[in-house]
């Protein structure tokens, strides 16, 4: 379990192996173990396969290409950046450009690269998450732990995961391409399947910070 949870890696280019519907249900049903408060159970799915994955990737895709105006309901990120969180998220993208080859300004490969993310990053498996708009942020923290659940247990079958908050710019669009109800609200989406292990996306891992420098410990 140890060794799963410290090999889970956001990756961003996979192989188009299939991935048996038996073992996304397998994933899904380990991943509902997850808690939530007085087990309500918050979560929602809508796991795309084949040609409908196919179809909606190009639809989206074309809606952003067109320059269809952005739809985000919920702020993912902080309205202002300071450090240590600002050095962080640059070291990030600056790590992923480079074993892309992309430049700092190269806004064309830039954008082509962000446009991956509608296409799942071409993971045989693409799921959007959602939750009843009337859920408060305790269903939030919820639904976190379920994605996190997916991911570990994703790795049990040699799979690899990407949980994308970039289909939280697009929850009209894509409510209206998956006929999800109007009382329900696209969170993330995120891409499973078998990574890509000649891609350079794939090549480096991020830094996490030592438990001694975010954990305070009270024993006297």
């Amino acid at each position: 379990m140890l060794d799963a949870i410290a090999g889970r890696r956001s990756v961003r280019a996979f192989l188009a192996t299939p991935v048996p519907r038996k073992t996304v249900t397998r994933i899904l049903n380990v991943a509902a173990r997850a808690p939530s408060g007085t087990n309500i159970q918050p979560w929602q799915a809508v796991v795309l396969t084949g040609a409908a994955r196919a179809r909606f990737c190009d639809r989206l895709i074309a809606h952003v290409r067109a320059g269809g105006p952005a739809e985000q309901e919920y702020s993912y990120y902080p309205q202002r950046w300071r450090d240590p969180y600002l050095s962080r998220r640059r070291k990030v993208g600056w790590d992923l450009y480079a074993s892309l080859g992309i430049g700092k300004g190269d806004r064309d490969a830039t954008a082509r690269q962000h446009l991956r993310n509608y296409a799942f990053f071409d993971a045989p498996v693409g799921m959007i998450f959602t939750m009843d708009r009337d859920m408060e942020i305790g269903s939030w923290l919820d639904l976190g732990m379920f994605l996190q659940n997916a991911m570990i247990a994703a790795r049990a079958f040699g799979l690899d995961t990407c949980p994308q908050a970039a289909f939280a710019r697009y929850p009209a669009t894509i409510a209206r391409l998956l006929d999800i109800a109007p009382d329900r609200q696209v969170i993330v989406g995120m891409a499973l399947g078998h990574r890509d292990p000649d891609a350079p996306e794939n090549g480096f891992a991020t830094n996490r910070e030592d438990a001694a420098s975010f954990a305070r410990f009270v024993e006297e």
